[in-house]
Parts: C-alpha cells; structure tokens; sequence
C-alpha cells in the first residue's frame, strides 16, 4: 500500500470519552488496527481518498457505485488533478488493465446498494498487493457482522453509519476502519475539514452497535424468507437477493459473507404500474430512501422503474411481511 507523507498530527479532538470508546469497539468488529467516527459516509470517503491521494495521482473504482460517491469520483477528485477510471467489476482483466504507473488507490463497493450485486473482491486484493496499491472497500450493505473485508485483503473500510450501524434511522455518521498510520491521515484530513461528528450521534451509534449482531442475524433472515417466497410469484417476474442461487454473483457472496443482509429488489411483471400500486397498498412497510433500519422500508419507485422496487427488510416478523406483500400484490 502506498500513502503520501502519513505521518503522526498535532491535531486532537476535543476530550470526549464516548469517541474513542465506540472507535476501539468498531476496529474490533472490522479486525483493524484502528477506527474513526466521522459525520456522515460521504465524509469518511471524501477524507478517506484525500488523504491516500494527492494532485497527479490516479483512482481506479467499480462502476458498481451509488449515485453520491460516484459524482464526487466524477466531479470532485478530477478538480484537484486526481485521474479516476470506472472498471468492469465482473472483468478481472480490466481491473489490470486501468492500473497505472500512478495509481494508488483502487476503491469498491459490495454489496452494491440498491442493485444488491456483489463485487469478487478476492483478485482485486491480490492485484492491489501484488502492485502496492490501496484497496478500499465501502462494506456500508453489508455491516461488519456479515463481512469483514479486512480478511480477504482490504487496507481501508468504510461505513455509512447511518445504516446498519445504527440500525435506529436516527443517525447520520460514517466510518473509516484501517491501520493506525491511515486512520491518523484520515483524522487529520477530518478535523481541517470539519467532518467532526456530534458527541450525542456517538451516543446513539454505541447504542446501535450494542444490538449490530442481533439485528443482521433476524435481518439476514427475514429478508431470505421473503426472497424465497417471492421466487414463487407469479406477478413477481424477478427477485434481486445474493442470498438466492438465481442470482449473478449468488457463489461470490457465499464465498464471502456470512450472511446475505436486508436489502432485496423484485421486478413486478406488471411494470412501473404495478410497481407504483405494490408501494401504495403495503401497510408495514415504510415509505423512505434509507436502508437497514429495524422497521421494514420499501424505495420510492419512479415513473421509468421497470417495474423494479427496492425493499430494506427489518426486524418484523417474516410471515408479516410475506402477508402485507402478498396482500399489496393482489
């Protein structure tokens, strides 16, 4: 792994027990040197990448991207001289081929929220060692009980914590997991931007991660008790859940999880409006854009869905939300 002038900083937070508290018990979770708390996941990114990157340099990322990471990609490293290029993921050949004599970081997302693809991270770690190059892994669908991308050769994880660290919906927070010499850069890059997180969010994520372990688990299965049942649907024409052998990347995600998590998709045979109807009639299931929290949500579907809506399944019982499907369905 190559960084830029890593190195200890004179900069400190303010004193206050409950950071560095949740810090240690995050790091043990990922099974990293160390951790850190920022104030949402675009700031641990953002910081993440400036902080191993400098003007001339070069990022190499999945095209597996949510929308919010992928503008700052395309917009915002370019305009401090930072070159990036979107790969294939499913092509181990063209990870190779995007690498540079300047590249230094290569970054990924798996799962892959919401198209629940998962990314074979496996030889992209053993390119990234084999060249001395970063790999950065956003693990924000996955949380740290399902997958812990340090073992299969992450340098650098990341959370958006507002997800399933929390696991409350009441949190906005991010975290970055890594060695100590990184975690130190990336504190730095932080504190001279103002990506401090607020005490009392710290508060509510150590109550979140108090539950982690028992939410993932009922998690993982209710959302397959709901997959399976879908698969059998006849106004369901797909079901999107790497927990499914019917899915594209099904023996990567057994290869590499522990559990398969709460985010699902399915098509409706009938099209967008069938999508819209399904959304209007659920009666357990929220309406809202946010994932992994402990009730049931179900995504916004837009007027050129295809028919595809997103669900993020909580901690309901199953045979309640096969139910309230199954009712909006018919």
């Amino acid at each position: 792994m190559l960084l830029h002038d890593v190195g200890p900083t004179t900069i400190s937070l303010p004193d206050a027990p409950n950071i560095s508290a949740i810090e240690r018990r995050l790091a043990r979770l990922e099974g990293t040197e160390a951790a850190l708390v920022l104030s949402s996941g675009m700031a641990a990114i953002s910081c993440t990448l400036l902080a191993l990157l400098r003007p001339g340099d070069h990022l190499v990322a999945s095209d597996w991207l949510g929308s919010s990471t992928r503008q700052f990609f395309q917009s915002e490293l370019p305009r401090v001289g930072i070159d990036v290029t979107f790969v294939d993921p499913t092509s181990t050949r063209g990870w190779r081929r995007a690498m540079r004599g300047n590249t230094r970081v290569i970054f990924l997302e798996s799962p892959v929220h919401p198209t629940t693809r998962v990314v074979d991270m496996k030889p992209v770690a053993m390119l990234a060692l084999e060249l001395g190059v970063a790999l950065v892994v956003d693990a924000t669908s996955a949380s740290p009980i399902n997958f812990r991308a340090s073992e299969y050769g992450a340098d650098v994880i990341i959370h958006s914590a507002s997800t399933y660290l929390s696991g409350h919906r009441d949190v906005t927070l991010g975290i970055v997991a890594g060695a100590d010499a990184v975690v130190d850069e990336v504190r730095a890059k932080m504190l001279r931007g103002g990506q401090t997180p607020d005490p009392f969010a710290l508060w509510l994520l150590e109550r979140g991660v108090r539950s982690l372990d028992v939410r993932v688990q009922r998690q993982n299965q209710n959302a397959l008790r709901v997959a399976q049942w879908a698969e059998h649907q006849e106004r369901i024409s797909a079901v999107h859940y790497p927990g499914l052998a019917s899915h594209p990347d099904h023996t990567i995600a057994a290869s590499l999880f522990d559990g398969f998590g709460g985010l699902l998709a399915i098509t409706l045979a009938g099209g967008a409006a069938s999508a819209i109807s399904l959304v209007q009639r659920v009666q357990l299931f929220t309406l809202s854009t946010e994932t992994g929290g402990m009730d049931s949500l179900v995504h916004p579907p837009s007027a050129d869905t295809n028919g595809v809506i997103h669900l993020s399944i909580g901690l309901e019982a199953a045979d309640d939300l096969i139910a309230d499907l199954a009712q909006a369905l018919a």
